[in-house]
């Protein structure tokens, strides 16, 4: 399957970490997103049981606290895309 270009906005101080992280690792930024993309559930409506998830989620499950919750996300996401 060709690849494709997906444009990303993101914190500079971000970029630069990712930037470093790439170069002491001999990866590209794109290889990392890529990486972690494809260690996601393939279905995440499904509510996978956290043993289930790759080391790198689980680690990442609960870091934007406080946010909404999915049904509202996705109520969210209806509105924005469905007109």
């Amino acid at each position: 399957m060709p690849r494709q270009r997906l444009n990303l906005t993101l914190d500079p101080e971000l970029i630069e970490r990712a930037r470093r992280y790439s170069r002491e690792h001999g990866t590209s930024i794109s290889r990392l997103v890529g990486h972690f993309l494809a260690s996601l559930p393939d279905d995440p409506t499904m509510g996978t049981p956290e043993e289930e998830l790759t080391p790198t989620v689980r680690r990442l499950v609960g870091v934007a606290g406080g946010g909404p919750d999915r049904d509202d996300y996705r109520a969210h996401l209806l509105e924005k895309h469905d007109g």
